[in-house]
């Protein structure tokens, strides 16, 4: 090795200490080749080992997830098994010892290692592991967590992020993503984990053969009609989703579907998409186009853990996609038209607070309770009572539906796409489509309009400085509308802005991502022109796009 004399000592210390403790080779010929050049003087090398020995990855949301590299701040092997000592130490504090945990995984870069990993190091511990056979869809490993009585669930997935990502996604008692104080208790755990060579791990983990098989059968019971006429155009935009969907899909008694064939089968590096998000533009080209060229009646992408649903319909302009809002409240009115009370006495259906609010007038008027809670989906399972005891249906803008609570305490792309398949065969048997029901929608409950504004940084102290800033001088008026900013909400920083005319916008910090997300909302009565309520609040949604976008950017 040369001379690391330009390098700071403690820098050098902590990455050979690093190197000495990795449990994997590869890693440490990684992170010795980086510490060489930066030994060397290459200042590129010297800035990035700097920052990947800055510190372990934060257990924010539901976890773990950044980009797969060697050293302290990165997704790897030796940062999984001091991850899962930590979470297995609090369990053991809990009493759980001999529990039931069970594993799964994507397919992305590194996942069958970091599961390897997750389970060896549980099973040391005295759990009984249970590891899905395959890589298969996040809800699938939801569903045995709950299914299982299981005290923990581990999926290792970056969900949508980039290629280069990957994560650790944990569930506890219940099956639901885990929230304070356990999240804050389990990372001081983990600061405190011996090094990664010193975890001890055991290969005496049982495979969980029947998972997929489990999570389907109650999946396929889900439509609440009869109509299965319906073509189907799907992708799984390079995730596991294609084949499960295709199973679900099948034993509903929904067999025309139509596949995106080059985005159908796993692969880590989404060679046909920027961002494997459905969200993000151009991600949903192929399958639109294919939905055009098949005439189908829907468009379903998965994101690639299928654990979100995107649903694309044909309107008066050609095909396109739904907003989450669109495909959450079109979700909410069938699960709640269709809901059998004597079942379920005292339903509960919940969004979050970036979510537009047509949800909580569809509930009033079928007269069934209506939860608002933070973003995501440890919150919604849990809305209500802090249970979820009643939750039929939940829904968050970015995406994700839980149309089955009682099964999966989380979303779920696989049973929402399956309902969605069913409400639209319902509608097409009675000479109707999903954009006729979206109007419908509109005309009784307004014209609901959301969008939505992202600051990517490099730096994340651009995104806490534009909050102070924010917090310090909040808007008196947007769009020429008086408005009213609450802070301080609970468990969570963000801003919510409040005006006439359904005006909304949340700002805050994303908690997977290097952004600022703010959502926004303008409402419009539809009487007594449908047509023009759509225009005037296209043109204020538009309006405050631009307000927004001037009121966070950077520099101001």
């Amino acid at each position: 090795m040369v001379t690391d004399q330009h390098l700071d000592q403690g820098l050098v210390d902590a990455a050979r200490n690093w190197i000495d403790d990795d449990v994997d080779p590869a890693a440490r010929a990684e992170l010795t080749e980086l510490l060489d050049a930066a030994s060397a003087g290459e200042s590129a090398a010297a800035d990035e080992l700097a920052q990947r020995m800055s510190g372990l990855p934060t257990f924010g949301t539901a976890g773990l997830r950044g980009t797969v590299r060697a050293g302290a701040n990165g997704m790897n092997r030796a940062v999984v098994v001091r991850t899962t000592a930590g979470v297995a130490r609090w369990l053991l504090d809990q009493g759980h010892r001999g529990g039931v945990v069970v594993v799964g995984r994507d397919a992305r870069h590194g996942s069958r290692e970091f599961a390897e990993d997750t389970a060896g190091v549980f099973a040391a511990a005295g759990f009984d592991v249970r590891v899905l056979p395959e890589p298969l869809p996040t809800p699938v490993l939801a569903h045995a967590a709950r299914a299982l009585d299981a005290v923990a669930g581990v999926q290792i997935t970056a969900s949508h992020n980039p290629p280069q990502d990957n994560g650790y996604k944990l569930y506890l008692a219940g099956g639901a993503q885990l929230i304070g104080p356990a999240d804050t208790e389990i990372e001081q755990r983990i600061a405190r984990s011996p090094a990664a060579s010193a975890v001890p791990r055991e290969r005496t983990w049982s495979v969980h053969e029947r998972a997929l098989a489990d999570y389907l059968a109650p999946v396929a019971a889900l439509p609440r009609g009869d109509a299965r006429t319906l073509r189907v155009a799907a992708t799984a935009l390079h995730g596991v989703g294609a084949g499960p969907l295709q199973r679900a899909l099948d034993a509903a008694g929904f067999t025309d579907v139509h596949w995106v064939a080059e985005q159908s089968a796993p692969d880590p590096d989404f060679p046909t998409v920027g961002f494997p998000n459905p969200e993000e533009p151009g991600a949903t080209d192929l399958l639109l186009a294919l939905a055009a060229e098949t005439s189908a009646d829907l468009a379903i992408a998965l994101d690639p853990d299928a654990d979100r649903c995107a649903l694309g319909i044909r309107d008066r302009d050609g095909w396109r996609m739904l907003r989450g809002d669109e495909t959450g409240v079109l979700l909410g009115e069938h699960v709640l038209s269709t809901l059998d009370r004597s079942v379920v006495p005292d339903p509960l259906v919940a969004t979050t607070i970036v979510s537009a609010t047509m949800l909580r007038s569809i509930a009033d008027r079928h007269a069934v309770r209506f939860d608002e809670t933070l973003t995501g989906f440890k919150w919604l399972v849990r809305s209500g009572d802090g249970s979820g005891t009643g939750l039929v249906y939940a829904y968050e803008e970015a995406l994700g539906h839980c149309v089955d609570p009682e099964r999966v305490r989380d979303k779920d792309g696989i049973s929402a796409a399956v309902l969605a398949c069913d409400l639209a065969a319902t509608l097409k048997e009675r000479g109707r489509g999903l954009p006729d029901l979206l109007d419908e929608l509109s005309t009784e409950h307004g014209v609901h309009r959301t969008g939505q504004v992202s600051v990517r940084v490099t730096d994340l102290g651009v995104i806490a400085e534009t909050m102070r800033r924010l917090r310090a001088d909040p808007p008196s008026a947007l769009i020429g509308t008086e408005v009213s900013v609450r802070d301080q909400l609970p468990e969570t920083d963000a801003l919510l802005i409040t005006g006439p005319g359904g005006l909304r916008l949340v700002v805050r910090p994303s908690g997977t991502e290097p952004k600022l997300k703010c959502y926004f909302q303008v409402v419009e009565a539809a009487e007594p022109d449908l047509a023009a309520a759509e225009q005037r609040a296209d043109e204020r949604l538009a309006l405050l796009h631009a307000a927004v976008s001037v009121l966070v950017r950077p520099d101001v």
